[in-house]
């Protein structure tokens, strides 16, 4: 997930006030805040909180450069390695980040060889977007330091996001705008979100086997059509079944809901699996869209009821899968299209959307290794 930094440094507290308690209530990761507002700030809400200054105070990541070499404050030496804003940033304790206003090629080149000594290189300017941003992003590559990019809308922060694909690793936002702080998390999400790839699978068998235990999943975050958790009885295949967020005849959407399967099945969580039996209360999962868009869910309830069963076999790629969900017309998998297709509606021939990796997994991880699971 791209990172989101609030500037709330440059005003009185009950001007800076709104902005904080808007960045809290939209999930930003950071408030750049004056040193003598920190604890105020600590009493609002539990937020990382950076300072500009030379000396360390109360907050989390010292924010050298303003009113140094970073905002022009102080003419550039000719040997940018020896700076003193560099020499500040070498000889801080902690988490330490870099400023440097873009007023030239040479703030560039500054602010690469101030990236290799901070934990965070934060850049911005007026009359610059993709370019320099670049170049900074190619000149750091093997750095450990994430580039935090200036914007004051949302459209700047979408097009820092994307930049060299990889894009800055988050963005400041400096605006008195409070729908734009909203936009901007919105924007970020999107723009974190890994992509799978989702295969079409041919269903081959539909059958009732009797009770089981399942797991239903309820997670903090409301889904839509089309959306909900990769199961499977296999590590390396996983269904795409669907959130409860369709009314049927028997019960209301429940679109935070996944109906996920028999507790022996793997759910897909980021890079890894787990078994549907180990989630409780405060996991991630990993929701995905019928176009492989993923993104992170918390996990608020888990619920194991005995329940009819009924498993699905389908084949892909000339493999056989499977997995075994319950027997109600709620529980739903997604069509080739997209489109929701009940269980207890499947037949022999209908398409669904499957994720298959053809690798097998060991603990939760991929690897190349020959295990047969049936």
């Amino acid at each position: 997930m791209k990172e989101k930094w609030m500037m709330a440094s440059d005003g009185p507290w009950e001007e800076m006030k709104p902005r904080i308690t808007t960045a809290l209530e939209s999930g930003f990761d950071c408030v750049v805040a004056r040193q003598e507002d920190v604890e105020r700030i600590r009493r609002l809400g539990d937020i990382r909180i950076g300072s500009f200054g030379t000396e360390r105070g109360g907050e989390d990541i010292l924010i050298v450069g303003r009113g140094g070499e970073g905002d022009g404050s102080v003419p550039l030496p000719e040997d940018l390695g020896a700076s003193l804003d560099i020499s500040l940033a070498r000889a801080a304790d902690g988490v330490v980040a870099g400023y440097v206003e873009i007023r030239g090629k040479r703030y560039e080149e500054f602010a690469v060889e101030l990236g290799k000594s901070v934990d965070y290189l934060v850049v911005v300017g007026t009359d610059w977007k993709v370019i320099p941003l670049e170049n900074m992003i190619a000149g750091l590559q093997g750095a450990k330091v994430k580039i935090i990019s200036g914007v004051k809308t949302a459209e700047e922060a979408e097009v820092d996001f994307a930049t060299l694909e990889k894009g800055a690793d988050g963005i400041l936002l400096d605006t008195s705008d409070l729908s734009e702080i909203k936009r901007v998390q919105k924007l970020a999400e999107k723009a974190g979100m890994a992509r799978l790839d989702l295969s079409i699978a041919r269903i081959t068998t539909v059958r009732p086997v009797g009770m089981g235990d399942r797991v239903c999943v309820d997670t903090c975050t409301m889904m839509r059509p089309g959306e909900g958790m990769l199961v499977g009885s296999q590590s390396k295949a996983a269904f795409l079944v669907q959130s409860e967020s369709e009314e049927s005849s028997y019960v209301a959407a429940r679109p935070f809901r996944v109906n996920a399967g028999a507790v022996h099945a793997y759910v897909k969580v980021g890079e890894k699996t787990r078994y549907l039996s180990e989630l409780k209360a405060g996991d991630e999962v990993t929701i995905v869209d019928a176009e492989g868009g993923t993104k992170t869910a918390v996990v608020g309830r888990v619920k194991i009821e005995k329940r009819p069963l009924m498993l699905i076999e389908a084949e892909v790629d000339g493999e056989k899968i499977s997995t075994l969900l319950q027997n109600a017309e709620t529980i739903k998998l997604v069509g080739k299209g997209g489109g929701p297709k009940a269980v207890t509606d499947l037949q022999p021939g209908d398409e669904v959307l499957v994720h298959f990796e053809g690798k097998a997994r060991h603990f939760g991880m991929s690897i190349e290794e020959s295990i047969l699971e049936r």
